[in-house]
C-alpha cells in the first residue's frame, strides 16, 4: 500500500507534515490550494478514515499512524479560527499521470 505525505502551511506560517498511509489523500485536497482550517480538517478526517479502512480491509487492523495524524491536525487547527487559511504546499508521491487509451 503507497504511503503518502501531505506538507501544509498553517496559519501562523508553520509548515508541517501530514502522513497517509494510502494515496487517498489526492481524492480530497489539492497541492497549491488553499482550505479554511475547518474545511482542511473535514477533508483530513475523512481521508485518513478512508486510508485506514483501506489498511484495515487489506491488514486486519487499522493505521495507528493515520490516527496519530489526524490527531495532531486536530490539535494544531484548535489554535485557530475555523474561517483562518490552511495551504497545501505538497503531496508526496504526486498522483501518475492518468493513462490515456485507445481503441
Amino acid at each position: 500500500m503507497p504511503e503518502m505525505t501531505v506538507t501544509v502551511r498553517w496559519p501562523d506560517g508553520g509548515v508541517a507534515d501530514c502522513y497517509s498511509p494510502s494515496l487517498v489523500m489526492h481524492d480530497h485536497l489539492e497541492p497549491g490550494a488553499t482550505y479554511r482550517v475547518d474545511e482542511f480538517t473535514r477533508r483530513s478526517s475523512t481521508a485518513l478514515a478512508e486510508a485506514s479502512e483501506r489498511v484495515r480491509a487489506r491488514y486486519g487492523f487499522t493505521c495507528s499512524a493515520s490516527a496519530a495524524s489526524l490527531d495532531r491536525i486536530r490539535a494544531t487547527a484548535s489554535r485557530f479560527d475555523a474561517a483562518d487559511l490552511v495551504e497545501v504546499l505538497d503531496m508526496q508521491p504526486p498522483l501518475p499521470p492518468a493513462s490515456k487509451e485507445t481503441p
